[in-house]
């Protein structure tokens, strides 16, 4: 199986470990919450990679910083 590789090695790291609840429901730590500014009512984009047909990474991206990246790929095919 091929690794997985960032585009440099400071874009990834472990912050956290956390568990889903019976209700299928993920706390994040108050830590991350206040280091990355997340607050109640933010909306996440929830993207996943499989492998083989089982689930690899599950990222989160903010909504407002992906419309961001989106609008700028977007823009330039429209001028």
């Amino acid at each position: 199986m091929d690794t997985l590789q960032c585009f440099d090695s400071t874009c990834c790291s472990i912050e956290a470990v956390v568990s889903v609840d019976e209700r299928g429901q993920i706390v994040l730590p108050k830590e991350l919450r206040d280091k990355f500014g997340v607050k109640a009512g933010d909306k996440f984009v929830i993207a996943s990679l499989q492998r083989d047909a089982s689930l690899c990474c599950i990222a989160f991206i903010k909504a407002d910083a992906l419309n961001s990246i989106v609008a700028e790929q977007i823009a330039p095919l429209f001028k």
